[in-house]
């Protein structure tokens, strides 16, 4: 059977909330992918096509703030730690891109700690 994979459902599924949504100089875009095991946090320009701050799980700063967490709770950690770096670059308000994946668990929680930092979308 040629069933189509999860991975390129998804995929598309970004692409089409990437139709209706991108990040300017005044107001990025806050990006979420979300791995079996990991969860990585971009903030990003994409007229200019830069990536202004970073945070995921495996961020070497964030490490040992995760010890004994679950997923979840680590990724609020990051949700709160891509708010701080961006504040500190100068951005209050920025868009959400879900990347495709369900507003749930995870993601929800990033985007929770991210508001609960101070950023606002």
């Amino acid at each position: 059977m040629a069933g189509k994979s999860r991975s390129a459902a998804r995929i598309r599924r970004h692409a089409r909330v990437r139709k209706q949504i991108a990040g300017n100089a005044q107001r990025p875009r806050l990006n979420v992918f979300r791995s079996l095991s990991e969860i990585y946090v971009q903030v990003i320009d994409d007229q200019a096509g830069n990536t202004l701050v970073s945070a995921s799980t495996i961020d070497h700063e964030l490490r040992a703030q995760m010890k004994g967490l679950n997923k979840t709770d680590a990724a609020r950690l990051v949700g709160k730690a891509i708010a701080e770096r961006a504040k500190s670059k100068g951005f209050k308000t920025v868009v959400f891109d879900r990347g495709g994946f369900r507003y749930t668990g995870r993601v929800k929680a990033v985007a929770e700690g991210a508001r609960e930092g101070g950023l606002e979308f």
